[in-house]
């Protein structure tokens, strides 16, 4: 009866802490919306299909296929199991940590679509320093996150298949704009990877 009581505090310890990090990712969007979403002071803008409506229509798509308990990847022994949900968990709570202090560190330069304000700031501070976009490299690790703690199979290929490519895109129409913006940003892509740390400097015209 104890160890049936300590598992089952594991997974609700487990639940807790990933509703948490969801919870606290989304009131970061809302903030966002209400404190920096203006049509106003835009130097130039370009439409995306990748925005927050969309995002979120994702989110929902991942909910639903880990809700339906279906293409679960079953593993033994139940420690094994344990250790993903751990990593996944850490993966989760990494990623939130990293979104918050983006999105703190990039403040009146977010935007929903993809802007350049008058007084936009090229920002080389916090994540920043590490990744060029670390709200969107924070989605995709939590996303990994819970494919770990659930172990779907269906939602780990939704993830690689849909999310990956389209971050990756729209990460590519931001810099489109960013580069004539900002002549140093060459630079930053030279020193700087796009959605994971760069361990070694790649030649000047290879920015993956």
């Amino acid at each position: 009866m104890t160890a049936f009581l300590e598992q089952d505090w594991f997974y609700i310890a487990i639940e807790s802490i990933i509703c948490l990090c969801v919870f606290l990712l989304f009131v970061s969007i809302i903030i966002d919306f209400s404190l920096y979403s203006r049509d106003e002071d835009v130097e130039s803008e370009k439409k995306s299909i990748v925005e927050t409506g969309s995002m979120t229509l994702f989110f929902l798509l991942f909910y639903l296929l880990l809700l339906s308990g279906k293409w679960v990847w079953r593993i033994s022994p139940v420690h094994t199991q344990e250790i993903l949900m751990v990593l996944g968990t850490t993966m989760i709570v990494a990623g939130c940590f990293i979104n918050i202090s983006g999105r703190f560190h990039l403040g009146k330069n977010w935007a929903n679509q993809i802007k350049i304000y008058d007084k936009h700031s090229l920002i080389q501070t916090g994540m920043y320093r590490w990744v060029r976009h670390p709200l969107y490299a924070s989605l995709i690790l939590m996303f990994f996150g819970a494919c770990l703690v659930f172990r779907n199979i269906a939602a780990l290929l939704a993830v690689t298949v849909i999310f990956v490519p389209f971050m990756y895109y729209r990460a590519l129409q931001e810099e489109g704009l960013l580069i004539q913006r900002f002549p140093q940003y060459e630079e930053y892509r030279r020193k700087t990877g796009m959605l994971f740390p760069r361990i070694l400097k790649k030649d000047v015209g290879r920015y993956d």
